[in-house]
């Protein structure tokens, strides 16, 4: 099989786990019904969602390093079990401490190692030249689960009760995940990948590899996780309540076709700020995708009509999910390709943090005002924040290295290796 077919099929295959671990985004649907049926608050029902934000962004951590130590086949299997099992189990309980202990605590780790493994994969087949793009791809996979997951689930729960919906979620996630390990690997240690074209020379280059200790002396690292905390709690605010924002501000009989469009746009978004990045610039486009926040939250509650909420929805999907897709390109950018999977796995624990406190001021502020107003005016200032901490990002640069360095000889540690500067990528 020749390498460049061998890397399509990593790249889809990756796609296709993270459409199944997508399911979380399908959580305002199980959040109405959950309100509706058993009499849960909107709070009580973030508390599972929450719970398997935080876990998937802490597994990140562990899963990228065993990603990075043993291949991403034995992490996506173990994905695959606990997918299963965390499901299953909550199916047996639907009590709040039940599903944060199985939907939150159990799938919530194994959505973490499952999608610590995929993208560093697929990204090791190509040259710099696509890096974005198919980083993409392969994110593109959880932002589209909606499209699926959303009506899916609603048909599940109609049919066999939420209970069963949760059952027979978790065996198709354990079959469909265990079949799609088999397709990704890690290429050969003399892989070489098609070079760029002469064209793209200078616009975004891979550093030389660090380990996670010489990133988290870079204050780069410390101001993209400040501006993936922001952009998430942004985004998952709307996520997890997305259903009941359909219902109670747009009046819209049939809320899951909004998780649907928010789905189409948020996976159209990852390949799309890929494309853009890869000519753009990462810092340059993830300014655009800040500042187009700011404008669409700010005006949010005035979106009153099912079309208007659709077309604000995806507006947010779109920026979004570019980030998700623009945040790893970074981590290869400025700390190189060998440790990846746990450099991003660190950088994505603010993902977790803003799926925290996202969801919960959401929750929040909708049991004590009755609207969601206040917590879009937050968003709006979250994505402004952000907006201007791009304007200050820089790749790391020679005095900084130089700075690396020395403290890693007067630690005693492993003396790193000067990265080279990529301007290109501001």
């Amino acid at each position: 099989m020749r390498t460049v077919n061998r890397g399509t099929i990593v790249t889809l295959a990756g796609l296709g786990v993270n459409l199944c671990l997508g399911v979380l985004y399908a959580w305002g649907v199980f959040s109405a019904a959950l309100i509706d049926q058993l009499g849960w608050t909107a709070t009580q029902t973030q508390l599972p969602y929450m719970m398997a934000c935080a876990c998937f962004a802490l597994s990140m951590v562990p899963g990228g390093r065993l990603q990075d130590r043993y291949g991403p086949r034995p992490v996506i299997v173990a994905s695959a079990v606990m997918a299963g099992l965390g499901f299953v189990l909550a199916a047996m309980t639907l009590s709040v401490i039940g599903l944060v202990l199985f939907f939150g605590l159990v799938f919530g780790i194994g959505m973490g190692l499952g999608y610590a493994a995929p993208t560093p994969a697929a990204v090791k087949w190509f040259g710099p030249h696509r890096r974005g793009v198919i980083s993409g791809i392969v994110v593109s996979g959880f932002g589209l689960a909606p499209i699926i997951m959303a009506p899916l689930t609603t048909a599940l729960i109609g049919r066999l009760g939420i209970g069963g919906a949760f059952a027979a979620l978790g065996v198709l996630f354990f079959g469909a995940l265990m079949l799609l390990s088999r397709l990704i690997s890690n290429p050969p240690a003399d892989h070489q990948p098609a070079p760029p074209p002469p064209s793209f020379k200078g616009r975004t280059t891979t550093a030389q590899d660090r380990d996670w200790r010489e990133v988290l002396r870079t204050k780069q690292f410390y101001m993209l996780w400040v501006m993936f905390c922001f952009g998430t709690f942004a985004g998952l605010l709307i996520i997890g309540q997305m259903s009941k924002i359909g219902i109670e501000q747009a009046g819209m009989a049939t809320p899951f076709l909004l998780v649907s469009v928010y789905a189409a746009f948020n996976a159209t978004g990852r390949v799309v700020w890929g494309i853009i990045s890869d000519r753009l610039g990462r810092s340059r486009s993830l300014f655009a995708a800040f500042a187009i926040q700011v404008v669409v939250y700010v005006f949010f509650a005035r979106f009153g009509t099912p079309a208007a909420l659709m077309a604000g929805i995806s507006v947010v999907g779109f920026t979004f999910g570019g980030m998700l897709t623009l945040f790893p390109a970074f981590a290869v950018d400025y700390y190189g390709l060998r440790n990846l999977g746990v450099n991003y796995g660190l950088l994505i624990t603010a993902w977790g943090i803003g799926g925290v406190f996202g969801p919960l001021v959401g929750g929040t502020v909708r049991d004590l005002t009755g609207t969601y107003e206040l917590s879009y005016l937050a968003s709006a200032v979250l994505s402004l924040a952000g907006a201007l901490l791009c304007l200050r990002l820089k790749p790391p640069n020679t005095h900084e290295e130089a700075a690396v360095v020395a403290e890693a000889e007067a630690a005693g540690g492993r003396t790193p290796v000067p990265a080279t500067a990529t301007p290109s990528a501001t």
